[in-house]
């Protein structure tokens, strides 16, 4: 099989953002990456202080510019926040598949933030909030290598094989 189609085990980066703790849906967020056959291998939770959301939105100022970090920084910082690292074929490109469009009124039914979010960019600007989107996701194998080894020591990422690997290995 050519290389870019082949399927290869990797590890992404989630975070069920402060929405998603407040509004009481992150089991039914992770069941939806466990249906998948996406393997929990990381778990912790933390608030992001200032030093550490900086650190992880590290370029979004520059992209986006000071208005949307800002926002971005206030919103991530309210409540905790539930980290995940995700394991399985094709981590990166299943996780966003599963969490929809970054705007939740442009994510498809069956995504989560479809499913249970609402908030556009046009009314993020008028209420002067970020995206109330519940998840964060890596986007891309770069992105996520980085994102995995900022929130988890190596110690803190296990290996271990669930019920479905030991009977089709």
């Amino acid at each position: 099989m050519p290389e870019d189609q082949a399927h290869t085990v990797e590890r992404t980066l989630v975070l069920l953002k402060p929405d998603a703790l407040v509004r009481g849906l992150a089991g039914r967020v992770v069941q939806r990456f466990e249906d998948a056959a996406l393997k929990i291998v990381g778990v912790k939770m933390k608030w992001m202080d200032e030093d550490f959301t900086r650190r992880h939105y590290f370029d979004l100022e520059e992209r986006l510019g000071s208005e949307v970090y800002n926002l971005t920084a206030t919103f991530m910082q309210q409540g905790p926040v539930i980290a995940l690292v995700l394991e399985g074929y094709d981590a990166i490109a299943t996780v966003r598949k599963i969490v929809g469009s970054t705007y939740p009124n442009q994510a498809p039914a069956g995504t989560v933030r479809g499913d249970f979010s609402h908030m556009s960019s046009a009314a993020s600007v008028t209420v002067g909030k970020a995206v109330a989107n519940l998840v964060h996701a890596s986007g891309n194998k770069e992105e996520a290598e980085q994102e995995v080894q900022l929130w988890f020591d190596k110690d803190e990422l296990y290996d271990y094989r669930t019920l479905a690997e030991i009977y089709t290995s």
